[in-house]
């Protein structure tokens, strides 16, 4: 019965501390109305608490045998957005209680927040619990492994439905301020419980929100409220080192500002945070590189696959100041011998920079990136090479770059198939699901010999690990090899050259 239903998330708000209790009328006359409903009978109590997402999915079924929204994934998430909007709060009225929090800790602001985004249903929790997550021991460190299996496959209704729509260009893109309540539209998700909190940075009005995909814990978005592309600066330095000041807890980065080395939403200024400490992070130190003029900067090379800068310092701005200095050095910087070419029919080289707090000095991780492309490597020449795409072909940005794999849904049950074809002889090259993956397969057929299922499926997740370590090596513009030794050593005697 629909009012059953309608107590049921009435109850679950409530119990939550979603929705006050002063407040159920009101809520439950918005769910009223937006299931055009004029009537209400109280409901049978039910025994036990209803989980959310099949509240919602009850609901939402109703909906659709009324004619109220076509039957289709995506207008499904529109509409079930639209009632959990009845019971979240306002936006002034996350704004009021997180800088209240905030005035008590930093860390029990976002603990607020993050809780509302997980309880208003903008972080789907039932949908992450389907993602897949594994560790891998590399000789840089546990990787962290993801098959990212939360964001819902394209419905063939929507995307029949989007051919025929009208273009709309309101918000401007998926990372736009203007999001805060959007309803949402086949094409554009639903945004109708989404909340931010405004900041200022750098002397900018930027906000934060949470992605509602979660990687990795506390994932967060701080983003610029103004729709402007994505460039590194010392501005992006500024404005990283302002956002670990006022949030010391977590740590925050910027996706590469160039194709290719980039992250999927280059149109929008944006960098990515949380409360997560990542391989990168943990990896060993190399010897101190001394920085001429910045006696007072710590620096060294991070022993990680892609190629990085670590500075250290108790000042900021003098942490700025290094780093400005070494991404113009980058800019420009060529070596024809190592394939680094700063400049072709366009500019190649820039920097992925990740910011955090090491007690109280402040840290930025400066990974440099040269996004070329060869007639071999017509993707990317630092990019995941042709062997590695049947795992990841996808650009390499900052999550990844920090050691968190995020592999495509498929991938899930292709290592399944892959593992029964191998344990029962079957040729991998006939079936679809498999056939991309025979020469990395078969090459393991043996080492699998004697292995039920489920030893079959974490071998292979193993040596899925190994595939995304290959992965990050090929993006490192100087491998750990003699002549990437000797190439960054040229690298440096420049880049000191460059400061004196």
């Amino acid at each position: 019965m629909i009012y059953d239903a309608i107590d049921a998330l009435i109850a679950y708000g409530t119990g939550c501390g979603l929705l006050d209790a002063g407040e159920t009328v009101y809520a439950r006359n918005l769910l009223l109305d937006t299931l055009h409903e004029t009537d209400y009978v109280p409901g049978t109590a039910r025994s036990g608490s209803a989980a959310l997402a099949d509240i919602l999915r009850e609901l939402t079924d109703i909906a659709v045998s009324r004619g109220l929204l076509p039957d289709s994934a995506e207008n499904r998430d529109i509409f079930d957005t639209k009632l959990m909007n009845c019971l979240t709060p306002r936006p002034a009225e996350v704004r009021r209680v997180f800088w209240q929090r905030y005035a008590a800790s930093p860390e029990a602001a976002t603990a607020y927040y993050y809780k509302l985004a997980m309880d208003s249903n903008y972080i789907r929790r039932d949908r992450l619990a389907k993602d897949k997550r594994w560790v891998y021991e590399s000789p840089f460190g546990a990787l962290d492994i993801t098959i990212n299996k939360a964001k819902p496959e394209k419905d063939p209704r929507d995307i029949a439905a989007a051919g025929k729509a009208k273009a709309a260009g309101y918000p401007m893109c998926a990372l736009c301020a203007e999001n805060e309540g959007y309803a949402g539209r086949i094409g554009h998700a639903a945004r109708a419980n989404h909340r931010i909190i405004p900041l200022t940075l750098g002397g900018e009005p930027w906000a934060l929100q949470y992605s509602p995909y979660v990687y990795y814990n506390e994932h967060c978005i701080v983003l610029s409220t103004e729709h402007r592309p994505m460039r590194i600066t010392e501005r992006s330095f500024v404005r990283l080192l302002d956002f670990v000041t006022q949030f010391p807890h977590y740590f925050v980065g910027s996706n590469a500002d160039l194709p290719i080395v980039g992250g999927s939403i280059l149109s929008h200024d944006h960098f990515q945070g949380g409360r997560y400490t990542f391989a990168m992070e943990r990896a060993a130190e190399g010897a101190p590189i001394a920085l001429p003029g910045f006696s007072d900067v710590r620096c060294c090379r991070v022993h990680w696959p892609l190629s990085v800068l670590r500075l250290r310092a108790g000042d900021p701005a003098r942490l700025t100041a290094a780093a400005t200095k070494i991404l113009a050095h980058w800019r420009a910087y060529s070596d024809a011998a190592a394939e680094i070419l700063a400049e072709t029919d366009a500019m190649h080289n820039t920097i992925t920079p990740i910011a955090r707090r090491r007690g109280a000095d402040y840290e930025l991780d400066l990974t440099l990136r040269n996004n070329r492309t060869t007639a071999e490597h017509p993707l990317g020449l630092f990019h995941p090479h042709a062997a590695r795409h049947h795992i990841k072909k996808e650009n390499i940005g900052l999550i990844e770059v920090m050691g968190l794999a995020v592999l495509p849904a498929r991938l899930d049950a292709e290592l399944d198939a892959v593992a029964a074809g191998i344990r029962s002889g079957a040729d991998l090259r006939a079936e679809e699901a498999t056939a991309k993956h025979a020469d990395w397969a078969e090459a393991l057929r043996a080492q699998c010999a004697g292995m039920d299922a489920a030893a079959a499926r974490r071998f292979l997740e193993n040596e899925v690990g190994r595939v995304f370590t290959d992965v990050l090596t090929d993006c490192g513009v100087f491998p750990f090899t003699p002549a990437g030794d000797a190439a960054w050593q040229r690298y440096v005697d420049s880049l000191t050259a460059f400061l004196k």
